[in-house]
């Protein structure tokens, strides 16, 4: 930001004949020399981080005993979702530890 010497106001940019130059809006005194300042960033990249680590899937829902009707297996993942409108009760969704089979109970 640069102040006009003769007044004190803060100077604009302002394009003459294909040259930027600094105008006062108060008194119009003129900086001619003026340089647009440059900002230059270099940003190196480290190789570590293009790997890209692939975890084992793992189920972060709560855990229930109940029998899968699909393997019979006695544990399975849980989760509540609104399927109907507001004033009807939740859908309650059950996924089995063992086989993956998904079922529903209202």
């Amino acid at each position: 930001m640069e102040f006009c010497p003769k007044c004190g106001c803060v100077l604009v940019a302002k394009r003459e004949k294909n040259k930027t130059v600094l105008v006062c809006r108060k008194c119009g005194h003129k900086i001619k020399d003026y340089k647009p300042m440059q900002i230059k960033e270099v940003v190196k990249k480290d190789p570590k981080d293009d790997v890209v680590l692939i975890e084992e899937k793992k189920e972060t829902l709560p855990k229930i005993r109940v029998v899968c009707p699909k393997c019979g297996n006695k544990e399975a993942v849980w989760w509540m979702q609104q399927t109907r409108s507001s004033d009807e009760p939740p859908t309650l969704f059950f996924r089995c530890t063992k086989c993956g089979y998904s079922w529903r109970e209202y």
